[in-house]
């Protein structure tokens, strides 16, 4: 699969996870209780993938500061 894709799809979940977040921040609106209930297996689901993707995208600073580093050899 290419890491492309994955860092994409992992961004936009953990974006969705950070919108839901500042939801309940401002407003007390949990949106993903709103649409599937309160700790529903799926919601569950739902939260287990937005942390999974928020810890997926950690490796993304090891990413981008070899890539940075790789461009200032040049």
């Amino acid at each position: 699969m290419n890491s492309r894709i994955l860092d994409y799809t992992a961004l936009v979940v953990t974006v969705i996870g950070a919108v839901n977040w500042g939801l309940i921040g401002f407003f007390r609106f949990n949106l993903v209780t709103f649409l599937f209930g309160d700790m529903t297996w799926i919601s569950r689901i739902i939260y287990a993938l937005v942390g999974i993707c928020g810890l997926y995208l950690l490796s993304l600073f090891g990413r981008v500061s070899s890539f940075s580093d790789d461009t200032e050899r040049l």
